[in-house]
């Protein structure tokens, strides 16, 4: 097997939590590179089913190493509740999940930060998940951030924990002064807890850019997990409805510590319609009793916030931009199934902007939002998916729909998902 990057190639919620799991039966080591807990990556195995905010996907997997690296902001207490849950249903952890000594970690004052931020913001919120992400990036990016090797150096933690503290409450009290109705932050006990998380995640603690470089000099197999979606990228997304971090395959590398040249295949997950969380343009959502309808047979509503997602048909000129800045080399088109009872599809070729057509995805959300849907429709298939296996089994109506998909982004497929069980998935030729 080639080494993999997985990443979303619409706003996110594509289902790459199961795709690093179908594809983790051919890897050694799964690979967790950007985001934090704000993601939600659900795995179902059997009749068990899993959300993951922190822990690869692949962890299902017996004898698989799975590594959280430097380009992860770590919750510690999210990461534990994690591993106690899966603990408790009887899948070992010890040795095979491993912690990046310089990721940096989530505190108490980046979900405060998060918080006061967007109550600020009011109708101009950007709609975060309010795990502070983006804070505990910002303190990263200033050089003030603490990372996973400071809560091993108890003299050094108490001293930026203080710091940190005192100038979080002096922010809430001064810049957010009448929205923070909560108690001050305390130093002394952020400390002690932090100190602890410390202490209990140590074995798992490592130079993880040594351990994936010796990895890949002993031929073993690398598969890297990415969160949220390339439209949701900091730099190459709706700017400023994105999140805090680079969610396209180049993070891949920054976010581990491997180099290019160490990636053979980029897969881009892509649902076979769109939704997206949180404000921001989408020009191709569905509002109304249809919208509704596609919400409620997808099963749209978010891992993480439970917050409802918004529906709309497949945008070509979305996906196309996603091969550009990702490098595309295949597609994974899942919940081909949710489409299943539709007598006709549409398709979003192109956009229209002020009497001109437009191909390419737009980088001002101000032109984005003028932009107005060029549809293609397709008749659908009305017949039930979820149990095909082979591609020869898909109604004529499915492989057609299918082939257009991938014929206008200009990515072959590899993989067609048609559930979220494991086994509800067609390999295509990676």
């Amino acid at each position: 097997m080639a080494n993999r990057v997985v990443v979303g190639a619409q706003w996110g919620d594509e289902g790459k939590a199961k795709v690093v799991d179908f594809l983790t039966e051919e890897a050694d080591y799964v690979i967790r590179f950007q985001g934090g807990a704000n993601a939600g990556h659900t795995v179902e195995v059997g009749d068990d089913k899993y959300v993951f905010h922190l822990i690869p996907s692949g962890l299902m997997h017996p004898g698989k190493v799975c590594v959280i690296g430097n380009g992860v902001v770590l919750d510690p207490a999210q990461l534990l509740l994690e591993l106690g849950e899966v603990n408790g249903r009887g899948i070992a952890t010890e040795g095979r999940l491993f912690l990046a000594e310089n990721a940096q970690v989530v505190f108490p004052w980046h979900k405060l930060m998060d918080l006061l931020k967007e109550k600020a913001a009011g109708k101009d919120a950007i709609g975060t998940t309010g795990r502070g992400i983006g804070p505990c990036y910002n303190d990263k990016v200033s050089r003030n951030g603490i990372r996973v090797l400071d809560l091993l150096d108890e003299k050094g933690l108490r001293e930026k924990v203080s710091k940190q503290t005192l100038a979080a409450n002096e922010l809430a009290t001064r810049m957010y002064a009448g929205l923070h109705e909560g108690k001050a932050l305390e130093a002394d006990a952020i400390f002690e807890e932090y100190r602890g998380f410390g202490q209990r995640l140590r074995p798992m603690v490592a130079d993880t850019v040594v351990l994936l470089n010796e990895a890949l000099r002993a031929k073993q197999r690398l598969l890297f997990e990415g969160a949220q979606g390339t439209i949701l990228d900091v730099d190459h997304g709706t700017y400023p409805f994105v999140t805090s971090s680079n969610t396209v395959s180049a993070a891949a590398c920054t976010g581990s510590g491997v180099g290019p040249t160490a990636i053979q295949q980029v897969i881009g997950v892509v649902k076979a319609y769109t939704t997206r969380v949180g404000n921001g343009p989408f020009p191709t959502e569905i509002s109304g009793e249809m919208g509704e309808r596609l919400r409620k047979i997808g099963g749209e509503y978010g891992a993480t916030t439970g917050r409802s997602r918004r529906c709309g048909w497949f945008d070509a000129v979305v996906v196309r931009r996603a091969a550009l800045v990702n490098g595309l080399t295949h597609l994974a088109i899942t919940k081909l199934d949710v489409l299943d009872t539709w007598d006709s599809i549409d398709i979003c070729t192109a956009y229209r902007c002020e009497g001109k057509s437009i191909s390419h995805f737009p980088n001002s959300p101000s032109v984005l939002e003028k932009c107005e849907p060029v549809f293609e429709t397709l008749p659908g298939w009305k017949q039930d998916t979820s149990g095909v296996t082979r591609w020869e089994e898909l109604p004529r109506n499915a492989q057609h729909y299918l082939a257009r998909l991938s014929d206008l982004v200009g990515v072959p497929m590899g993989l067609l998902s048609l559930g979220p069980k494991r086994h509800q998935t067609i390999e295509l030729g990676l």
